[in-house]
Formats: structure tokens, C-alpha cells, sequence
């Protein structure tokens, strides 16, 4: 008997992703798809799937919710914080796949990459966990990069940097960025005359993105010609809250307690590239090992890790987001070790976030519980 299961926020950007890569997978054949909305309820569904509903239901509708098997959203927040409770208050025992991060810390939630953490997925489901939810999509494209120095418990700590793009803001930050090409451009052909010198460029587009009619809803400061070193809530020890992600998150997947936790530290930066999220890494190993044997660990863990040769011409070619967007590829490169001592390690990597960092996990969960 197919399962039935619902699928909410199926509209925004990971929503439209994860559908994307089902649909190439043919995973709509597998189950009974419900598709819910919390703005057109009742419209047509736009997709003609044998085993789906003809018309979108209700998204708060615990009664209608409560029938499904499985539930799998990319609703955000908003939709998680006031659905999931009513939902298991009500009784309903069924699983629970989320793309949003409230409930990724939960004592009786497991965070989701199998390519990592495989075994525990089974078990997990064995055991009755029913609620499942993706990684932080920076904390999933390391975990995949370096999977292999993980595996074999060779990291003593890391302390990265990370570049990331509009789209990990959002929609809205995407369309800011683009208004703000926009407005710049504009600009700039109105002022053509005063261009004869770099400098005079220079000038005239840093006056731009100080005027108070540059768009700057989302960004709060212009993202153009620029980058914001904050991403996230504040916490009290001064990081940010997508700082902290990195080592909680890793340690939760990992399974590893405060005891034994890889301590993982650094700061994340938002930067305009649209798409993919890139990554610096300063490793401590535990044991010095020579490169060649680091690359052979890592590129044999998964088979979406790319390992990109330290020179100059394959790190401009292979080692950027444009050069990654739209791929399940883990590009890593620059790696070689520091003149800090034999086990300091640097590396560098992307990948594409709204693919393996959000849309990916989730449609493999879904996999595994059909």
C-alpha cells in the first residue's frame, strides 16, 4: 500500500528544487503525493502526478495533515513553529521531514545527511524517531567535503571562513541583489561622463550604495561591491548564530557528546555570488599524514567530492560557484599544508546549498522511510 505523503512549501526556493530533483527521479511514483498550500488553498495543483490531488489543501488543517504518513517542508520557521506541536498534540504519530532549523536540536530529532551519517538514519527509524530535519546547509557542504577526515576521526579542530551566497538569505535577498545590479547600472549610464578614470568609478558607485533610495530591505547594507560579515541572530559570546551551527550541528550528525566534541570555530561572511555557498578551512589533524594519502581519504568517501588539483588554473576553472551551481559536485582544493607544522591542514571547497545543503537530505530521507 502507497504511503501518503504531504508536501508543504513546495513554492519557495528549496521547495522548488527538491521538487525538481523528484521529479527527475521519478520519486512521484512511489507514494501518494498531497500537495497543501498556505496561500491558494483550493486552486488547481499545478502538477498532473498519477498518485496526487487535483486540488491544494488546506496547509493548517490539522485534521487533513493528520492523515498523511509522511510530511515533508520547506515552509520555514514560521509554518514548523506553529504547526509541528498542534500536530503531534493531536496525536499524530506519522514522520516529519523539515527543511527549517527549529527542530534540528531537539532530543527526539535526528539532522539528516546520509552520506555521513547513513547507520544512524536506519536506526533512527528502527528505534521510532519520527522527526527528521536537514542540516545547516554550510555545516552539510563541509561535512561532504571533508567526509572522509571525519570517518576516520583525524580532525582535532577546524576554524573556518565561509562565503555565502544571496540565496542563503532567501528569495527576497536574490531579488535585492539584482534590484541593486539594476540601480547601479542605471546609474552609471547617467553618469558616463565622469567614468574617465577608475578612481572616478570607484567614486561615483560607493556615493550610490550610500544614498537612502539604494535597496536595502533585506541586506540592511548593500550586498553589491560588497560583503557583510554577519549572518544570523546574535548570541552572547559573540558569535552569530550560523557560527554556531557549525560546531553543534557537526557534533549532533556525528553523534559525539560535549566530551568528545571536534571544537569548530570561525566566521561566516555573506557575499554576492547568487548561488553556492564556498568555504576556507584551517585543519588541526590528530596524526601528520602526507597529501596524497588526505586526498585518497577524502575523495573516496562520497561520490560527489571532486578533489581539485593546488594550482592556479584548476582553482579558477573548477573551484567556483559558477563552476559548481546547479550540481550535486563537493569541489575541494587549495589543500596543502601550512607552515604552521605537518598537521595544519588548508583547504578550501564548495557547494551548491540549495542542493546538497537543503533539498538533497531531505528527498533522500524521504527515500529511505518510502
Amino acid at each position: 500500500m502507497k504511503k501518503k505523503v504531504g508536501l508543504v512549501g513546495w513554492r519557495g526556493m528549496v521547495g522548488s528544487v527538491l521538487l525538481k530533483r523528484m521529479i527527475k527521479k521519478k520519486d512521484f511514483n512511489k507514494f501518494i503525493s498531497i500537495f497543501f498550500s498556505t496561500s491558494e488553498v483550493g486552486k488547481k495543483n499545478p502538477f498532473n502526478f498519477s498518485y496526487s490531488n487535483k486540488i491544494l489543501k488546506d496547509a493548517y488543517n490539522i485534521e487533513e495533515l493528520k492523515e498523511l504518513d509522511i510530511i515533508i517542508t520547506c515552509q520555514g520557521s514560521a509554518y514548523t513553529n506553529k504547526i509541528y506541536p498542534l500536530l503531534r498534540f493531536s496525536g499524530w504519530s506519522g514522520y516529519w521531514i523539515d527543511a527549517a532549523s527549529d527542530l534540528r536540536m531537539k532530543k527526539d530529532s535526528l539532522i539528516i545527511l546520509d552520506p555521513i551519517n547513513k547507520k544512524n538514519i536506519i536506526n533512527s527509524i528502527n528505534n521510532g524517531i519520527k522527526t527528521f530535519v536537514g542540516g545547516n546547509c554550510t555545516v552539510s557542504l563541509m561535512m561532504l567535503a571533508l567526509g572522509g577526515l571525519f570517518k576516520n576521526n583525524l580532525i582535532e579542530w577546524i576554524s573556518f571562513s565561509t562565503y555565502q551566497a544571496a540565496s542563503g538569505g532567501g528569495s527576497g535577498y536574490i531579488l535585492e541583489l539584482l534590484k541593486q545590479m539594476k540601480y547601479l547600472n542605471k546609474s552609471l549610464l547617467n553618469n558616463l561622463k565622469n567614468l574617465e578614470s577608475i578612481l572616478n568609478v570607484e567614486k561615483i558607485l560607493t556615493k550610490i550604495t550610500k544614498n537612502d533610495s539604494f535597496p536595502t530591505n533585506f541586506s540592511i547594507v548593500p550586498l553589491i561591491i560588497n560583503l557583510i560579515p554577519w549572518i544570523d541572530s546574535s548570541l552572547k559570546n559573540g558569535q552569530s548564530k550560523e557560527e554556531w551551527k557549525m560546531e553543534s550541528e557537526t557534533n549532533k550528525i556525528l553523534c559525539r557528546s560535549n566530551t568528545n566534541k571536534i571544537l569548530i570555530d570561525g566566521t561566516c561572511v555573506r557575499v554576492n555570488s547568487l548561488r553556492c555557498h564556498s568555504q576556507s578551512f584551517l585543519i588541526k589533524l590528530k596524526k601528520n599524514i602526507n597529501l596524497n594519502e588526505i586526498e585518497k581519504i577524502i575523495s573516496n568517501h562520497n561520490k560527489w567530492v571532486r578533489i581539485i588539483p593546488n594550482n592556479k588554473e584548476f582553482s579558477m576553472k573548477k573551484l567556483t560557484p559558477l563552476s559548481v551551481t546547479g550540481t550535486l559536485n563537493i569541489p575541494i582544493g587549495r589543500i596543502r599544508k601550512l607552515s604552521l607544522g605537518p598537521k595544519y591542514l588548508s583547504a578550501f571547497s564548495i557547494g551548491d546549498q540549495l542542493l546538497w545543503g537543503a533539498a538533497e537530505p531531505l528527498r533522500r530521507m524521504l527515500k529511505f522511510l518510502i
